[in-house]
């Protein structure tokens, strides 16, 4: 799902592995660091990570994000 704005864009990934608070501060870590980001939501319970930019988002750079932070990103929820 794709949510936008005059400014950003929200971007909903499916994310396996997460499964407690400490998964969701690893994953939001990694994905504020790409460029454009200003807010990450993760919900290990939903195995969901929302994440909000204003530039177009690389779905590639988010992959690596995930996968740096021990998961596995499966796809756009």
């Amino acid at each position: 799902m794709t949510a936008t704005n005059s400014d950003t864009a929200t971007v909903v990934y499916a994310v396996s592995g997460m499964s407690c608070g400490h998964c969701e501060k690893a994953i939001k870590e990694e994905l504020s660091t790409l460029p454009g980001v200003t807010t990450v939501e993760a919900d290990a319970k939903a195995g969901r990570v929302s994440v909000t930019a204003t530039a177009p988002l690389d779905d590639d750079a988010v992959r690596a994000a995930v996968d740096e932070a021990g998961y596995e990103l499966t796809g756009r929820a």
